[in-house]
């Protein structure tokens, strides 16, 4: 037997069935391979902006507790009341004979807004460590 020379006048003769399946093959493949890249692609963006929002919140972990980026209002607030009661406290003790009984509402009183302020920044570390 000869053998066969290849040109572009050679036939090849396929069954119609496996023909299909070639190209049913192709798609699938084809279809699989996008499908990848696009996820890849989505999961490159959602890095990319976690990495973005990371960046954002270590900056405000950093500056925060410096107060570089300003204080809330009920800090404030609650600053405020603090060194009106300390200068109360002030006034009370250097006229301890005429008002003993509240020097110690006041001192009471103090002592309460000293607990409740080391509560609120105690709560606004555990913030800060589940943030992180």
């Amino acid at each position: 037997m000869e053998p066969q020379k290849l040109n572009d006048g050679t036939e090849v003769t396929i069954p119609l069935r496996n023909l299909v399946t070639i190209v049913i093959a192709v798609v699938l493949a084809t279809s699989a391979y996008f499908g990848t890249q696009s996820r890849i692609q989505a999961i490159e963006q959602e890095m990319a902006k976690t990495a973005i929002v990371r960046d954002m919140n270590t900056e405000f972990r950093i500056r925060w507790p410096r107060g570089e980026l300003g204080a809330l209002p009920a800090d404030a607030r609650q600053d405020m009341l603090i060194e009106g009661l300390e200068r109360k406290l002030e006034e009370v003790r250097q006229a301890p004979s005429r008002a003993q009984p509240d020097v110690d509402r006041l001192i009471v009183r103090f002592e309460a807004w000293t607990e409740r302020l080391a509560r609120l920044e105690q709560t606004v570390e555990k913030d800060k460590e589940s943030a992180e």
